[in-house]
């Protein structure tokens, strides 16, 4: 019972795969922990920048096909003035950050999502701030029911 069981799960795994699709490029965040400084970057497939004593490199970036919004996976090579060998080369996660995280002293990077060209994010406009009267005169002001 247990080997066919084993064996349906082994046959519905493919069934569960999802279809990737790679993205021009991808949007960043990253931390100075020493200053508190973030910054959003976006780079191209290829593209690097220098922040600080960090070159990251955006090797790729890819997301569902079918919802593109819903998670970037994103391949990263980070390396530090300081050493001669990459302080990171692989995927990172935007769901899953801390599974497979730059490890460094200084610095932080995430991964935001894919930059995907025909993506329309939807603008938020925000809440208005409640209005108070103010209390009428000879009036005691209301107190909150504290609860």
């Amino acid at each position: 019972m247990k080997r066919l069981t084993f064996l349906l799960c082994l046959l519905a795994a493919p069934a569960l795969a999802q279809e990737m699709a790679d993205a021009p490029g991808a949007q960043l965040r990253i931390l100075d922990k020493l200053t508190g400084e973030v910054q959003d970057v976006t780079l191209g497939r290829g593209q690097s920048m220098v922040t600080g004593r960090l070159t990251v490199q955006l090797d790729a970036c890819r997301s569902p096909a079918d919802n593109t919004v819903a998670e970037a996976d994103a391949h990263l090579t980070i390396l530090d003035a300081a050493s001669p060998d990459p302080v990171f080369a692989g995927w990172m996660l935007a769901t899953a950050p801390a599974l497979s995280a730059l490890d460094h002293p200084r610095y932080d990077v995430w991964v935001l999502r894919c930059d995907v060209p025909d993506l329309a994010l939807p603008t938020v406009e925000e809440a208005a701030a409640p209005e108070v009267e103010p209390p009428v005169e000879g009036e005691a002001p209301v107190e909150g029911d504290g609860g």
